[in-house]
């Protein structure tokens, strides 16, 4: 029978329970996926926590890989046995199988395997809308990530690169600092650190165009310092807890500021975005602007000890969990 993670309480990695489940026939709409590798993100975290809130109970996870084992009526373009993966939830992917709706659902090329795909197409997506869809970069650019050694931090710093953009980063650790280097920045900082007083020396002075924050309470006020006037602050994580309120009229004293915080669902509204962003995703992949090595993986039987690898901080790049 197969098993699936679900959540009856909101709670620390404990409340992760390992069930037996008898999954039904796929509906209209929907097909179902024997899933092979399954992604773990620190946003699984947030909603186990009750950080964001859910509906309990409740399976977890947004993202996986596997291949079609049946298609429900009126679905078309899958077949059984395509390879597939999927990164916009519903809340559900620690699972062996699931049904999930076709209009979620991309094909994989050939050069990604399930395992790539699982640890990859949510970070790559986030990635995508993050440094092409909120404001233009154009080579020369500048830019400071936040948690650049992380799988989310380093992608970036990497696709970054790879556009020209001049990229800067912030770590947790002095042992992180070589991979963010590596990842293409071209100084990092630990975020223990005065780093704004970095970056402005840095950049002679001026800043940063944009700063992508995936890190929240212990990085968001330093990195407003590192912006230039008129610059852009997002705020994509909470990895060190929610970020305190913070006024416009602070925004408009530090040179007028621009805030977002965006959410990847509004920027994949619809089937043609969706797939406009895996292609971009999967196209940068092959050329080599970023890689996909998964360097963590965990049975699906002992998720919550992977959730507790991701809260310490002890993972670095990618990590999946596995069927």
């Amino acid at each position: 029978m197969p098993q699936m993670v679900r959540i009856y309480q909101h709670g620390n990695p404990h409340v992760l329970r390992l069930e037996n489940v008898d999954v039904e026939p796929p509906l209209p709409g929907e097909v179902q996926v024997l899933q092979t590798a399954i992604g773990l993100n620190f946003v699984d975290t947030y909603y186990r926590s009750g950080l964001y809130p859910m509906r309990l109970p409740s399976g977890l996870g947004m993202e996986a890989a596997g291949s079609v084992v049946a298609v429900g009526p009126g679905v078309e373009g899958f077949s059984e046995g395509d390879r597939v993966a999927y990164a916009l939830g519903p809340q559900g992917a620690y699972a062996q199988l699931r049904n999930v709706s076709a209009s979620t659902l991309v094909k994989l090329p050939p050069h990604v395997s399930p395992e790539m795909a699982a640890s990859v197409l949510l970070k790559g997506l986030t990635a995508e809308v993050l440094l092409f869809r909120l404001r233009k970069l154009a080579p020369g650019s500048t830019l400071l990530v936040t948690a650049a050694s992380g799988g989310m931090g380093s992608l970036l710093c990497c696709w970054a690169r790879a556009q020209g953009i001049r990229v800067w980063g912030v770590v947790g650790s002095q042992e992180k600092r070589q991979r963010a280097l590596l990842a293409g920045c071209e100084e990092v900082w630990l975020q223990s650190e005065s780093f704004s007083k970095g970056v402005r020396e840095a950049t002679q002075g001026q800043g940063v165009d944009v700063v992508l924050d995936g890190v929240g309470k212990a990085t968001f006020r330093e990195a407003l310092g590192c912006l230039k006037p008129r610059g852009l602050m997002v705020s994509y994580g909470n990895a060190s807890g929610a970020v305190e309120p913070v006024s416009p009229l602070e925004l408009a004293s530090r040179g007028s500021l621009v805030l977002m915080r965006p959410r990847m669902s509004d920027y994949m509204a619809t089937r043609s975005e969706l797939e406009a962003a895996a292609a971009h995703v999967f196209e940068a992949l092959a050329q080599g602007q970023f890689q996909a090595r998964c360097e963590q993986s965990w049975p699906l039987e002992e998720a919550a000890k992977a959730h507790e690898a991701l809260e310490s901080r002890q993972t670095q790049g990618l990590s999946v969990l596995y069927a």
